[in-house]
């Protein structure tokens, strides 16, 4: 067993929040935060992120742009075997040598009108985490006030449409996490497998010496075998 049910009843607990968050709530703080993006670029540069998660959706529509030579199995593997394969929850944008985006070009992205989910929605994000008096609640802005323009005037329409975006992407994460979750217990139990954390470590240390690794990546409700 890879997760409990209680563990996957969690994701699922947490889909529901992130539907049941007012949306009045959320909007109240994109006024007040007011970002405008102004195309710096620095969200494309390693020095802000050093992976662009793909949706599926966006995996696919990337694959039609730029063809499957741009993405790559998305770092921070969840899982491990016994026999030492990885497995992760969708893909990545691939990188450039020095870290950025491999579509950040002089200094604009050659796929704008096409960038993922989280492109569109960055830096607004909804997570879990506590204020000064330890209650939880789904608020975080990423990066703040290290690029963009902050404090301008948004109009109650693009806040709404903002907000309505976060929601979806947040729900469409969690939803693929969980649908991954349940492929790999479910591949783990028909192959006669489980999760080391002993091979984990071991495969991880070969692999960042040079070694090749196979990552089962998560994709379109299958485990596709790619080899790094």
């Amino acid at each position: 067993m890879i997760r409990t049910s209680t563990e996957t009843a969690g994701i699922e607990q947490e889909i529901s929040s992130v539907i049941a968050y007012p949306d009045e709530r959320f909007e109240e703080i994109i006024r007040e935060i007011g970002f405008e993006c102004d195309r710096c670029g620095r969200c494309c540069t390693s020095q802000f992120n050093d992976h662009v998660f793909l949706l599926d959706e966006d995996s696919e529509r990337i694959i039609r742009v730029a063809g499957k030579e741009a993405l790559r199995p998305a770092p921070y593997y969840e899982f491990c075997d016994n026999l030492g394969k990885f497995y992760v929850m969708g893909y990545a944008l691939r990188n450039k040598g020095d870290g950025d985006c491999i579509f950040y070009t002089g200094g604009l992205c050659e796929h704008y009108e096409d960038r993922p989910g989280i492109c569109r929605i960055y830096p607004y994000m909804l997570h879990r985490e506590e204020d000064e008096d330890g209650n939880m609640d789904w608020r975080q802005i990423g990066g703040l006030d290290k690029h963009g323009l902050y404090h301008s005037e948004i109009d109650e329409n693009t806040c709404r449409e903002i907000a309505r975006s976060v929601k979806n992407y947040e729900i469409a994460f969690l939803r693929q996490k969980l649908a991954f979750l349940h492929k790999v217990e479910e591949h783990f139990r028909k192959s006669g497998l489980r999760h080391s954390q002993q091979m984990y470590d071991r495969m991880m240390r070969e692999f960042n010496k040079g070694k090749e690794t196979d990552v089962y990546v998560f994709f379109m409700g299958e485990l596709v075998m790619e080899r790094l």
